[in-house]
């Protein structure tokens, strides 16, 4: 019986692996933000450890750990609380914020001498089943690689253990996770991961088992987590959104992309379609009117001839042949006025004939009717790289459909885009192969983000690549190359694009955060936008 449940539970992992898999970006990112949490004891002898657990930040400055593994420092003022970043960066002591026995949490605040990345917290009701991590600094680990109390004080990588989630229950008057990550001494404290790098619980304690039993963990589940944040004032970051993986997302813009082409081809094909029958519509009417005038002219003209040979033939019968003594007779006025009459109809002729419309005028009129109409503007708005012109408004939505949130907000953005690249009056985008973007590296936090905008799609773009101390550090060196000019049209727009390219290749291949926004323009009915944050 042992063996079939071992086998039926292969197969549940293998089945539950194939529908998602943790990415191993997102939880090297998450794990970025663990922490060891030292208890250390200060005396004449200078500082020595005395035991050890997990936390994860929650803010920049909030570590979350187990109630356990801080009590003796919340009962001894003799103990003293080290926090020991997992990615370089110099150990600092924390205080203990909030302290709950009854559901094993408590809270530790750090000075800002070293600058955490948040976790982001699982929002909604809690899964039964999928792969997890558990994520921190097993004291079997440090036995194993012979490592002493002192050198724990050291900043390490987290150790990282996969399983499954077994189920949710009950425990010790509080609600938990129940998982198969492994989890050791040391592991107190330390996040629960789903397949996004998301925090599930908070890993507080094992099951007993003698050698033929399955291994069981327990983790404080979010649900005591949430409140227990709120409770003491605390904004994490909770994400309530699907968990997909980057490689589901670009499968699914790829879908997109071709969707859009066949959509193209099809507009295309109408476009071209409807320009074909105005076309034709243009080359009937043009020979129409072109065979008009010219059957037209034609008529004046032989009109023009017949009266031009009638007033010839009047003058010319009724002139007076001589006078009394036989000299010829001068001319009279109206038959001077008929033989004027009859040049003027015969130049009339001739200006008609030489002014009739040829065959090659019908091209002409085709051409000029199909010529799209002049728009009218005041002819002083500069045009862009990408061919578009102006100022304008937008405010842009969170397509959640189209977006990987794992740590971030998605408020909605509200910014002016000037045709040349440059938000609210004041930042200039990199125009280069044919995509507007600007790279955000900040000093203090271990990401960088690439926010792009596509004015013909209305889409705004932000990706996001969380880094190592060493990969951020390379990242600054790149930024700290180049000066991101103000906006200044497009020779400013051309000079980032290229400078831009050294970060951008630094970075890796895929992001581990992609927020599309869909936009809108607004402000030209008159009502204004809701203000948000600006990109």
């Amino acid at each position: 019986m042992l063996r079939i449940a071992r086998l039926l539970a292969v197969a549940f992992a293998l089945l539950s692996a194939s529908l998602l898999r943790a990415d191993p970006s997102d939880i090297d990112a998450a794990a970025r933000g663990v922490v060891r949490v030292v208890i250390v004891s200060t005396n004449q002898d200078g500082v020595s450890p005395v035991g050890h657990g997990t936390g994860f930040a929650v803010t920049p400055d909030t570590i979350v750990t187990n109630a356990h593994v801080v009590r003796d420092a919340a009962q001894d003022d003799a103990l003293k609380i080290a926090i020991v970043p997992s990615d370089g960066g110099r150990a600092v002591y924390g205080q203990i914020l909030a302290f709950s026995p009854r559901n094993d949490l408590a809270l530790i605040s750090i000075s800002s001498a070293i600058h955490l990345p948040p976790l982001a917290i699982a929002g909604g009701p809690p899964p039964d089943a999928g792969e997890v991590t558990a994520v921190g600094y097993p004291l079997n680990v440090d036995r194993a690689q012979g490592l002493s109390l002192a050198d724990i004080i050291q900043s390490q990588p987290p150790v990282k253990s996969h399983g499954y989630l077994s189920g949710t229950r009950p425990s010790r008057q509080f609600d938990t996770l129940l998982h198969t990550a492994p989890i050791g001494r040391g592991n107190s404290g330390g996040p629960l991961l789903d397949a996004c790098g998301r925090v599930l619980g908070v890993n507080s304690f094992g099951a007993d088992s003698s050698s033929s039993d399955a291994e069981f963990f327990f983790a404080v589940s979010d649900k005591e987590l949430i409140p227990f944040l709120r409770d003491n004032g605390i904004d994490a970051r909770i994400n309530s959104s699907p968990c997909r993986s980057m490689a589901d997302l670009n499968a699914q813009e790829r879908a997109r992309a071709q969707q859009e082409q066949i959509d193209a081809r099809v507009a295309l094909e109408g476009r071209n379609e409807a320009e074909r029958a105005k076309r034709d519509r243009a080359q009937f009417v043009a020979e129409m009117k072109v065979r008009d005038e010219r059957d037209d002219r034609m008529l004046a003209s032989v009109l023009l001839l017949l009266i031009a040979a009638g007033l010839g033939w009047w003058a010319y019968e009724k002139r007076p042949r001589t006078t009394a003594d036989g000299e010829p007779a001068p001319l009279p006025q109206p038959n001077k006025i008929a033989f004027a009459g009859a040049g003027v109809s015969v130049a009339l002729v001739l200006f008609l004939q030489i002014t009739r419309p040829g065959i090659d005028e019908i091209d002409r009129r085709v051409t000029a009717a199909m010529a799209p109409e002049a728009k009218t503007g005041s002819g002083q708005d500069e045009v862009s790289l990408d061919g578009h012109k102006g100022t304008r408004r937008y405010l842009c939505h969170i397509d959640q459909q189209r977006s990987r949130v794992t740590t971030s907000r998605t408020d909605d953005l509200d910014f002016t885009w000037n045709a040349t690249g440059c938000v609210n009056g004041r930042t200039q985008y990199g125009f280069a192969n044919g995509s507007w973007q600007r790279v955000l590296v900040p000093n203090e936090d271990q990401e960088v983000s690439v926010n792009s905008f596509d004015p013909d799609r209305r889409e705004f773009r932000v990706e996001r690549y969380p880094l190592s101390n060493e990969a951020m550090q390379a990242a600054r060196a790149a930024r700290g190359k180049y000066s991101a000019p103000e906006c200044g049209g497009n020779a400013a727009a051309a000079k980032l694009g290229d400078q831009q390219a050294g970060v951008l290749s630094a970075l890796p291949s895929q992001p581990n955060e992609r927020l599309v926004y869909s936009c809108d323009v607004v402000g030209e009915d008159g009502q204004p936008a809701k203000a948000g944050p600006t990109p």
